[in-house]
């Protein structure tokens, strides 16, 4: 880095500070059943999977994301759930299906990955 560039530092992306919490529940004050899950260090990425996932809640009536501003690193998840849960429970539910997701996706890549580098392994 040049010295008195006005660039940031690039861990400010995506290093947490000591004391911030990764992830801060927001209860709605003018919807029942509805919460903002503010995101630290994350992005679009983060923000479309849990919003995608959220909605495959059949208990999850609404879920969508917006990240402030593009020099703020959080994005922040809005969730609204029928009465029979909770927006805690239905994210709850979600991070721990896309952790599933993400472990089969790399038990399935490594398998096929070591099907290419061994491939008379294959037929025994």
């Amino acid at each position: 880095r040049t010295p008195g560039m006005n660039e940031p530092d690039r861990t400010e992306l995506f290093v947490l500070p000591q004391g911030v919490k990764k992830v801060t529940l927001q209860p709605d004050t003018k919807i029942q059943n509805a919460a903002t899950f503010i995101v630290q260090k994350e992005d679009h990425t983060i923000g479309n999977l849990l919003r995608m996932q959220l909605l495959r809640d059949p208990n999850v009536l609404f879920s969508g994301y917006r990240m402030p501003h593009p020099l703020e690193h959080y994005v922040q998840v809005k969730v609204q759930t029928s009465s029979s849960s909770t927006p805690e429970a239905a994210m709850i539910n979600a991070i721990r299906d896309l952790s599933s997701e993400v472990s089969l996706l790399e038990e399935r890549f490594v398998a096929e990955l070591n099907a290419k580098r061994n491939p008379q392994e294959q037929y025994m």
